[in-house]
């Protein structure tokens, strides 16, 4: 457990650097970074975001308790804000495209949390709310390496006002050995809604992770798009 925890700790705003204290920080500058090798890889790779759970103020509109499950496109446009006191909600989710051409999602909205032993072998556990220090986990079975195409990690807010910077969002990738990766949401994003983070492709059977921190004003359905997933999207809602 001790091991959890100091994965956990990180440091923020660091300079523009590769490596510092055992940890890879992947950046615009260097954003790429190899987590397997060709050979059989044996363990998981587990993903974690945690962020500040902040009270913003909202300006206009109402907002809606809404977002997207796969099945049909959202109809864009219709989310507004609402003045007052929010909690930002944050979701960690992964798109997946496998070698045997399935695609689909992995994401707490819709209770799509995946599997580990079973296609697509990616699971997340469980959906947290509300900023806990433990944040939201995700577990990639690197053992079935060779199944995955390509993996898209991102982010999404579920609800609060959208404001990346104000999260201090920050996602820790950490391999079985090796360094753990830190990937930082800090940027300043508009009303940006969602972020593509990492891209992890199979490249002749190394598992190669990118940089991508594409901020996006819509929601799911717009990260298909920008990636060409090509899945359909219709709106879901999570239980109050």
């Amino acid at each position: 457990m001790g091991a959890v925890w100091e994965f956990l700790r990180g440091e923020r705003n660091l300079p523009d650097v590769v490596s510092q204290g055992g940890k890879v920080i992947l950046t615009k500058s260097r954003p790429t970074h190899q987590l397997t090798g060709e050979g059989p890889t044996i363990g998981t790779l587990y993903v974690n975001l945690h962020w500040t759970a902040r009270i913003v103020q909202g300006s206009q509109g109402n907002l809606r308790r809404k977002l997207l499950q796969p099945r049909q496109l959202l109809r864009q446009g219709d989310d507004g804000f609402q003045g007052g006191a929010q909690n930002v909600d944050l979701d960690l989710a992964c798109m997946y495209e496998l070698t045997n051409g399935s695609r689909g999602v992995v994401q707490p909205l819709g209770k799509f949390f995946g599997d580990l032993q079973h296609p697509p072998y990616v699971k997340l556990s469980g959906d947290d709310q509300y900023g806990a220090p433990s944040g939201e986990s995700m577990y990639i079975n690197l053992e079935k390496k060779e199944e995955f195409k390509r993996l898209l990690i991102f982010v999404y807010i579920y609800d609060g006002t959208p404001a990346f910077d104000q999260t201090h969002a920050q996602i820790q990738i950490v391999p079985p050995s090796g360094q753990r990766l830190e990937v930082n949401l800090d940027e300043r994003a508009g009303t940006a809604r969602s972020c593509a983070v990492l891209l992890i492709e199979n490249e002749g059977g190394k598992l190669m992770a990118r940089r991508e921190v594409r901020y996006v004003h819509g929601f799911q359905a717009d990260l298909d798009r920008l990636y060409g997933f090509g899945m359909q999207w219709q709106r879901g809602y999570k239980e109050e």
